[in-house]
């Protein structure tokens, strides 16, 4: 008999908040630890880096994460970094990614952004031949470097332009860091055609929500758990249709949650906000795609039918083409249509 543990393995997937360089498993961050042994504080064992992962909080997250990024030297590093990550997406059955990419960090690290972008676009398209995995790209600003970061980002997203770019984003702490000073690069993206999927709401209160719907017109809201705590917010994101990009673990490994079982996922659901269910950075905190549907399981009391609705909410809320999109529906229902074989 088929246990939920095997349906969700099995399970189609699309993946919406995933990141880049915090999608690098333990052995492709040892291997470039230890390509440039010496100059990084990153263990170069495996083994080594489950202590390395061990946040304090999230600022202690977002230093450590830097340091991975600080591994990324060259075009090549880029390429290979990517297309592994492809490679591990494809495992846990996503069929659609959107990856959030931040060519800030690598170009002020001596990568030209021709470069950079040529590198992902090549990953992109030989991970779509290998795996059947369609990559697509969320250039973020890292916050915390302000509106120099803001200027560049947008810079690189439209003279560079790669095919797979769909969305703008907004990322790194939001303690600090207003959502409202963003709100000319925004303008300009969504005017060029980019989705507006900032972070909001994970480590600061429903204010930033309002402030990234308000002022930076977002479609998704990267976490947005904090949503949780403003009735009149919950009901505007579900009357308008605006979907939560919601990483359990990744919340309760930032400290952002102090447990699962306080997790405010159920809350957000009951109140018809629309979610989706996402690993944000699997390595660094120690999930997968399919451990987090499983999570989502648990807190929602979910059966079959529901894990493969909450994975329909997730090709829904994309940015894929409608025939992509409707291509992994169909993959999804056919799935959870299969007999459970005796």
């Amino acid at each position: 008999m088929r246990d939920l543990t095997s349906f969700i393995a099995g399970l189609p997937k699309a993946e919406l908040h995933v990141h880049h360089v915090g999608s690098a498993s333990p052995r492709i961050v040892a291997e470039l630890a230890a390509r440039h042994e010496g100059s990084t504080p990153v263990p170069a064992d495996p083994a080594a880096l489950a202590d390395f992962f061990a946040f304090r909080d999230f600022a202690h997250f977002v230093e450590i994460y830097l340091s991975v990024v600080d591994l990324i030297r060259d075009d090549e590093d880029v390429r290979t970094l990517t297309y592994e990550i492809a490679r591990e997406l494809a495992r846990g059955q996503v069929r659609y990614a959107e990856l959030t990419v931040t060519p800030y960090s690598h170009v002020r690290r001596g990568i030209a952004a021709p470069a950079f972008c040529a590198a992902i676009e090549d990953a992109r398209v030989s991970a779509a031949r290998d795996f059947g995995l369609e990559l697509r790209w969320c250039f973020d600003i890292p916050g915390e470097a302000g509106l120099p970061a803001a200027e560049e980002t947008l810079r690189i997203a439209l003279t560079e332009r790669p095919e797979g770019l769909v969305s703008f984003g907004l990322g790194g702490p939001e303690i600090g860091v207003p959502r409202p000073q963003f709100k000319p690069y925004f303008d300009r993206a969504r005017a060029a055609g980019l989705h507006s999927v900032p972070h909001a709401g994970e480590t600061t209160g429903p204010e930033t929500i309002w402030d990234a719907v308000r002022e930076l017109g977002a479609e998704r809201i990267g976490h947005g758990i904090a949503a949780a705590q403003d009735p009149e917010l919950m009901a505007y994101l579900a009357e308008h249709g605006i979907p939560l990009e919601v990483c359990p673990t990744s919340n309760v490994r930032t400290r952002a949650v102090a447990s699962l079982d306080e997790h405010p996922l159920a809350t957000l659901v009951g109140a018809g906000v629309p979610v989706t269910i996402n690993s944000d950075d699997p390595p660094m905190f120690g999930t997968t795609i399919e451990q987090e549907y499983a999570v989502a399981a648990r807190l929602l009391d979910l059966d079959e039918a529901g894990v493969a609705e909450l994975a329909r909410a997730a090709a829904r809320a994309s940015f894929q083409a409608p025939a992509g999109r409707a291509a992994v529906l169909a993959e999804i229902d056919a799935y959870a249509a299969t007999p459970v074989q005796a």
